[in-house]
């Protein structure tokens, strides 16, 4: 199993309180899902609710929903994730939380598999640590094992720990109700031995739950791709999804969204966000809600030199470069950090094969590089492998960017 051992570099955000700045004025929410374009279905004057469909992804019927209550004044262009601008739906919050649905389910195990399937497409919930693929797909197959994910393997980032550490007792809950609905068998909450906040949050409850353990994974990078969790959980494989043998894997922050769809009914509004990095004057854990600025976030509570710095959407090695702080929030976005830049020139390539060795797809990223003009000889080498983890560059000594090129291969061979 390839991979290396990283500096955690966790204990900089790593905070007994989480500090709750989910009341902007405005919200920016993204007309995007898993990197497909939606639709607007809003208009400009028109009145929201929480849970009022703004827009849908045509090809699944898939709702993007307003997170808060108000008037939606616009739709424009922001700066999303991806480092790109997106379609973005501009409301104002009325900050009086109207909810289009109230309903408490007192019984959450109470669904069908059909009814839960079809309440995870309703809801928009998508996968929070970081796919934001449509959750509602992975439960459509013939399941017999629960994996949760909560490895949270990249540097830094604290986001899911945090949630664990407050909402322990209702995402145990929440996976004992999936378990039912879908005829699960067995669960297993994957973490790192290490992360001892895990271990605490989980043990004083999950003696409840006889068919939910809690499993240990080696402290190394990748660990969190689900590829390596199965792996490293079950000491099986597949081909191309879990599912085909019967496995789905949620993170555990989409566990806790699915708690929301299942007990209230509505999709979740907000998340808890990673602020950190070493150019940042005070990293810490934030709960915002979707389609938040971050740029007022990052204002209310700290400050950071321009100069010298770089600004990462996401974990430092499969995130993002931005060129502002002026992202929105998404369901999947669970960190931005401030981390200083580096002067490295790249060089010619060595020849030593170090990005060969440690990629967890088994690549041969330099020979991607070297052949992005050729694309049939691109199909050969399948790019649309890349997990874009970000092995390659890290390990390079020559400091080629090799991430980017395979992440190019994979644009020019889908074309």
């Amino acid at each position: 199993m390839a991979g290396i051992v990283m500096e955690g570099k966790k204990d900089l955000s790593i905070s007994t309180e989480i500090v709750d700045v989910s009341n902007p004025s405005k919200v920016y929410v993204p007309l995007i899902n898993c990197g497909v374009l939606c639709t607007a279905t809003a208009k400009k004057g028109k009145k929201v609710k929480k849970g009022t469909k703004i827009g849908v992804r045509k090809d699944l019927d898939f709702p993007i929903l307003s997170p808060v209550s108000g008037t939606v004044l616009d739709i424009k262009e922001c700066l999303y994730l991806s480092g790109e601008k997106v379609p973005c739906v501009v409301i104002s919050n009325d900050k009086l939380e109207k909810t289009v649905s109230k309903k408490l389910v007192k019984d959450i195990t109470s669904y069908s598999k059909d009814e839960f399937v079809e309440l995870l497409r309703k809801c928009a919930v998508t996968g929070m640590g970081g796919s934001d693929f449509p959750t509602f797909i992975k439960y459509k197959s013939d399941l017999k094992i629960l994996i949760v994910n909560a490895v949270e393997c990249e540097p830094y980032l604290t986001a899911d720990t945090m949630l664990a550490r407050l909402k322990s007792e209702e995402i145990l809950e929440c996976i004992s109700a999936i378990m039912k609905i879908n005829g699960i068998k067995k669960c297993f909450i994957a973490y790192k031995k290490k992360n001892r906040t895990i271990f605490d949050a989980f043990s004083p409850y999950i003696i409840n739950y006889p068919d939910i353990y809690l499993t240990t994974v080696k402290d190394m990078y990748p660990m969190g791709w689900e590829r390596h969790v199965v792996s490293s959980v079950l000491n099986v494989s597949y081909n191309k999804y879990p599912g085909e043998i019967g496995v789905v894997v949620n993170n555990i922050s989409t566990i806790f969204s699915i708690y929301k769809a299942l007990k209230f009914n509505r999709a979740s509004t907000k998340r808890i966000v990673t602020i950190s990095g070493e150019g940042f004057s005070d990293p810490i854990n934030v709960l915002v809600k979707v389609g938040t600025n971050m740029s007022y976030v990052i204002r209310k509570i700290g400050s950071y030199d321009k100069d010298g710095y770089k600004i990462i959407a996401g974990g430092p090695m499969m995130g993002t470069s931005l060129k502002s702080d002026s992202v929105v929030a998404s369901n999947n976005l669970n960190g931005l950090l401030i981390l200083e830049r580096t002067k490295d020139e790249h060089t010619h390539c060595m020849g030593c094969g170090r990005c060969l060795s440690v990629c967890p797809a088994k690549l041969c990223p330099i020979f991607i590089l070297n052949n992005l003009d050729n694309k049939e000889e691109l199909k050969k080498l399948n790019p649309l492998k890349c997990v874009e983890c970000g092995l390659c560059s890290y390990v390079c000594p020559a400091k080629i960017g090799l991430r980017d090129a395979v992440k190019e291969a994979k644009e020019r061979v889908r074309k």
